[in-house]
């Protein structure tokens, strides 16, 4: 990779200036995370399995008229996206109990929502991402009113898509995390993408049978297997046809 300047260094990729004006450079890195980087792990050929992953999902993504920030997949950890201001908002659509919303309204894990559930956190991880409601996107001008409709309309298309796409493989989609992004055009008109990634280590997918886990609680948890977990779901997603090809990936743990 040609040395670009550095735009943003996050804990799980860095954006570098891309080659115009109105594209970035998405990199993948190998870095773990969970509360808020207080636990910190270096996973030899994760960024790889992350990049394979959200370019296969953003793609399927744009199949059903869902307008996102990527643009294509440059090399094995890099990906060329458009630039966005990103909305200071996660959105997470939960269609199962597990992590944070069952400590926080003392429910059981595995229980099955009547209706996809949509939560709002503020990104600031100096702050621990605080859960927010419409109101604070909306006084705060984090977001307008408008957009906040189309971000809930495109979180509860892309929930549906997905929960199909992976039930196809064997997997539960039992929640996800996605970010949108205000993309400008030459004439000044700005247009909400989808942005940041889609991958196990911003959804939450369980084994239809077993429910075993396929993503990041692996980690968080201190379950091991994170990377073969992750490689797991890109073989059901026919995206990782030489198996032995990470067969050698170590883990190193960083204090």
């Amino acid at each position: 990779m040609t040395k670009k300047k550095i735009l943003y260094d996050g804990k799980a990729k860095t954006i570098f200036e891309g080659p115009t004006a109105n594209t970035v450079i998405q990199y993948f890195k190998d870095d773990a995370t969970a509360n808020n980087a207080e636990k910190h792990a270096i996973i030899n050929g994760k960024g790889v399995l992350n990049n394979s992953i959200s370019d296969f999902l953003m793609r399927q993504i744009h199949t059903i008229g869902i307008p996102t920030h990527y643009i294509k997949k440059l090399n094995m950890r890099e990906q060329l996206v458009k630039k966005v201001d990103i909305i200071p908002v996660e959105f997470v659509v939960r269609n199962i109990a597990a992590g944070s919303i069952v400590k926080r309204l003392g429910l059981k894990e595995g229980e099955v929502f009547s209706n996809p559930l949509i939560e709002y956190y503020l990104k600031r991880d100096d702050l621990g991402d605080p859960l927010i409601n419409e109101d604070h996107i909306i006084n705060f001008k984090w977001g307008t009113r408008e957009e906040l409709e189309e971000m809930q309309e495109y979180g509860l298309r892309i929930n549906d898509f997905l929960r199909g796409l992976f039930l196809a493989i064997g997997l539960k989609l039992v929640d996800f995390k996605i970010e949108f992004g205000r993309y400008f055009s030459e004439d000044g008109d700005a247009v909400l993408l989808l942005a940041d990634e889609i991958s196990p280590d911003n959804c939450r997918l369980w084994d239809l049978k077993t429910n075993n886990k396929y993503d990041k609680d692996l980690f968080r948890q201190d379950i091991g297997g994170l990377k073969e977990a992750y490689q797991e779901v890109a073989e059901r997603l026919r995206i990782l046809p030489e198996k032995k090809k990470y067969s050698s990936i170590k883990t190193e743990i960083v204090q």
